[in-house]
């Protein structure tokens, strides 16, 4: 059913005022709470007599603007595949990264970096709240067309909460080892995201099943965004490892990984696809669960199975394999406080607090989502920009829309 002209009005509001609220409030947070940590502030910098160029400026700042790249411009045209919902897909994502940005750092520093009364920004902080980002993006693949601005900022607002927490769990409380994020990223985000859809199941979402087809154009932005993750993920992946050896071992590694799983997503492609050509599918969901991007297959699984080899090579970690390096990647083994075997266990335990954290946060996320003032689109017009942004020749299209509206009820 389309929107009567009062829900319209209301429909005006919500957003404008939510994001000035949230604007607001955040504002007030960052004047009270939030100061320069030692390697950005004037005076403890320079009173601590260091030269300009030890700072962790020019170390971090690299891999940062890479990932910067990511979170805007890789995974905002990651999903763009869809033929009628560019600006939502690109737009949103700004967005949603952009509230996330500032709240993550708040809730991040409470958890991390709260010295004295107040949480120590500097470069580090500003690569982690990137990589909550991230997960925010991830779950927003999951209900990618299906939700509104309104909907999409309260997820945000939660699920930062969440991703928070449960990163202090598993990294500080646990002391668990999670390269390249593959639990309090990946994990978390794709099945966060699986979740909430999951709760906002719509059965009659059909009626807007011929929107959830790409086009060439549309195909084509996807496969930029594809390739500027693709680049870049080195960095994602070194960017919050200790400095020397182990960045550059993450680095090394990830780059060769690429490259052997892009021939074999070929490979692949090219063996199921129709007379072995080369396929740009959207995957079925088979569990009413709508998973717009697939991130099911695109992280959920691939977070999950970093995970398990995580465990296993803390479990094989030995000090003639790593050296006096040990103390850098699995320190409470290096220190006798946990033996090999332990910490594996205590990995696969991050994983298990992960997929918990995830499912509850997300089936509240749903039910949060599922309020019925909210902002939400018709079944009718999901995967489609014309509703919330203004795009040339919209009026040919609404009208379109209406008439298929009047004919389906």
């Amino acid at each position: 059913m389309a929107w009567s002209p009062r829900h319209s009005a209301g429909r005006r509001l919500q957003l404008p005022l939510l994001c000035l609220l949230l604007q607001g409030a955040t504002a007030i947070l960052f004047a009270v709470f939030v100061r320069y940590n030692r390697e950005t502030d004037a005076a403890l910098w320079h009173w601590g007599n260091h030269s300009n160029a030890d700072n962790e400026f020019y170390f971090r700042y690299p891999s940062f603007q890479d990932v910067h790249a990511m979170i805007f411009v890789g995974f905002g045209f990651l999903m763009v595949f869809l033929q009628r919902y560019g600006f939502g897909s690109v737009g949103f994502t700004f967005l949603l990264a952009a509230f996330a940005l500032q709240w993550s750092t708040l809730i991040q520093g409470f958890f991390h970096s709260f010295r004295g009364g107040y949480i120590l920004v500097g470069m580090e902080s500003m690569i982690n709240a990137d990589f909550c980002a991230g997960a925010v993006l991830i779950s927003f693949g999951a209900v990618l067309g299906k939700t509104g601005p309104v909907q999409l900022l309260l997820m945000a607002l939660l699920e930062v909460v969440l991703f928070g927490l449960n990163e202090f769990v598993l990294l500080s409380l646990l002391e668990v080892k999670d390269a390249g994020g593959s639990m309090t990223i990946h994990t978390f985000g794709a099945y966060f995201g699986l979740i909430l859809s999951r709760v906002l199941y719509r059965p009659q979402l059909e009626k807007s099943k011929h929107r959830q087809g790409s086009v060439y154009h549309s195909d084509l932005f996807a496969m930029i965004g594809t390739i500027f993750l693709w680049i870049f993920w080195p960095s994602f992946n070194s960017a919050p490892t200790a400095l020397g050896d182990g960045q550059h071992r993450t680095a090394l590694n990830t780059y060769y990984s690429l490259t052997a799983s892009t021939l074999s997503t070929f490979a692949l492609s090219a063996l199921v696809g129709g007379d072995g050509r080369l396929d740009m599918p959207i995957l079925e969901s088979k569990l009413k669960v709508q998973d717009t991007c697939g991130v099911h297959n695109l992280h959920g699984m691939p977070g999950v199975l970093g995970a398990l080899l995580g465990g296993l090579v803390a479990g094989l970690a030995t000090r003639e394999a790593y050296g006096d390096g040990l103390e850098s990647v699995f320190p409470l083994i290096a220190e006798g406080q946990r033996s090999a075997t332990s910490q594996a266990m205590h990995q696969l335990f991050g994983l298990f607090v992960t997929l918990t954290f995830a499912s509850v946060g997300g089936g509240l996320g749903g039910l949060l989502l599922r309020l019925p003032i909210l902002d939400s689109p018709p079944d009718s017009q999901c995967y489609e920009d014309q509703i919330y942004w203004e795009v040339p020749g919209e009026h040919e299209h609404l009208a379109q829309g209406s008439e298929e509206t009047e004919t389906q009820a």
